[in-house]
């Protein structure tokens, strides 16, 4: 069952709420910040062999250029989360990652079209990242979003693996 278009709300903090019918939830999309961490990591630490540390999150919520988001479910549990940049016209997804036990809901995909949509509304002209080649899940995901694989980077991550490097154009 598809997601319903999701409800953006304005103030201070802009976040993006939908409802996921898969589970019954509402998730609530916010920026992040440095009380979610101690969650992130723990969704970071399952989700990539050579995870992330703490600092890398702290900098990125400290960067000019950088909106990381957090997901959390209707108990504020943390499930998900993303982090994009941008710089000039060029945006950028550097991580992105949902808890083992909302994968395949929606979650994911709510992340990376709500980072979508705010670069293209903030004049990217494209959005590009990579992705291991045997992440399968995420490659068709990013496909049916509009990205097209542009390239390939050779041996990228720490394993030896090769990364597909994808775009989206706005």
């Amino acid at each position: 069952m598809p997601l319903q278009k999701p409800v953006y709300k304005r103030g201070s903090i802009a976040y993006h709420r939908f409802h996921m019918a898969e589970i019954s939830k509402e998730i609530t999309i916010c920026p992040m910040h440095g009380s979610d961490i101690e969650q992130i990591m723990a969704i970071e630490r399952a989700s990539f062999p050579l995870p992330w540390l703490a600092q890398h999150f702290l900098d990125e919520i400290n960067s000019a250029a950088a909106f990381p988001l957090t997901a959390f479910d209707h108990d504020g549990r943390v499930v998900g989360y993303i982090c994009p940049m941008q710089v000039l016209d060029e945006g950028h997804i550097l991580n992105v990652a949902v808890d083992p036990d909302c994968r395949g809901l929606g979650v994911g995909r709510s992340l990376v079209q709500r980072v979508l949509d705010d670069f293209c509304a903030s004049g990217a002209a494209f959005v590009s990242l990579e992705v291991r080649v045997s992440n399968g899940a995420a490659i068709s995901l990013y496909r049916q979003m509009g990205f097209a694989e542009v390239g390939r980077r050779k041996r990228y991550y720490e394993n030896g693996e090769d990364a597909l490097m994808m775009e989206y154009l706005c």
